[in-house]
């Protein structure tokens, strides 16, 4: 096999809201492959942080301001980005947002906002990029899904009805445009270590793990949390050659979760 397939080199990769977190860590691992790395956020604090981190792991990236709802934004975006480092070979719809309250408490102003950042956002990122795939001849979208593609839980309503429209996305857009060659795939994260999870970790005053901290563990057969790095090869890999005939995958990065019925009490 030519290991070559799985470099990025002269791909130009724009991963959305990435200037921290699981975003990052993709963008990370695809610098490091040799795509070029563009950015964007939802203001100019966080594009500027994210500037800041990346310079300091001697990554080159382009950080612009955008909202991803916005279809107007996100098509003026997409043309400097074209003017500015060139076509986009590779996009990662990593922006979401979760709202965590019981469906009967959750207006429906707050369901819409969940569903428009985790749902609309990616089909207007993806309208935006597919063209220009089209013309070059060749294209990836990779969708960040989750286990709430698959699963519910409650207070999670809007997020899980967003995650699993993004699967099914997913999926129709590797039917409209495969023949184009542009593959479209999800990663479906399990629950991951990063600061925003951090309070969920934090051992109690006697020593024990957080309940919740608990209920993962025994819930995940690698019996652990994952980390922003166990999303990184997984993420190269649907971005680069070598997963050249995988469409219209969701792969699930989750510990085996899902695969998982639970221990006896």
């Amino acid at each position: 096999m030519d290991m070559n397939a799985f470099s990025l080199k002269g791909k130009i990769a724009w991963i959305t809201g990435a200037s921290y977190g699981i975003g990052f860590a993709i963008a990370e691992a695809y610098a490091a492959a040799g795509a070029t790395i563009v950015f964007n956020d939802i203001n100019r604090e966080l594009v500027d942080k994210g500037l800041a981190a990346y310079a300091e792991k001697g990554i080159k990236a382009h950080g612009y301001v955008c909202d991803v709802t916005n279809e107007e934004a996100v098509q003026a975006l997409v043309a400097q980005i074209e003017k500015e480092v060139g076509a986009v070979d590779i996009l990662v719809n990593n922006a979401g947002i979760i709202r965590r309250i019981p469906m009967i408490e959750m207006s429906a102003a707050e369901f819409r906002k969940v569903i428009d950042v985790d749902l609309n956002a990616p089909f207007i990122c993806s309208k935006a990029v597919i063209p220009a795939m089209i013309k070059k001849g060749h294209g990836k979208i990779i969708n960040i899904c989750s286990m709430m593609s698959e699963l519910g839980r409650e207070t999670v309503s809007a997020y899980a009805a967003a995650k699993g429209g993004l699967k099914m996305l997913t999926r129709n857009i590797c039917s409209e445009y495969g023949e184009a060659n542009i593959q479209c795939n999800g990663i479906g994260p399990g629950y991951i270590a990063t600061p925003q999870t951090a309070p969920l970790r934090e051992r109690q005053p006697d020593g024990s793990r957080h309940p919740f901290d608990q209920f993962i563990v025994s819930k995940t057969p690698a019996a652990r949390w994952g980390t922003p790095e166990d999303l990184q090869g997984p993420a190269v890999f649907l971005a680069s050659d070598a997963s050249n005939f995988v469409n219209g995958h969701i792969l699930y990065v989750d510990g085996g979760i899902l695969a998982y019925i639970g221990k006896q009490p």
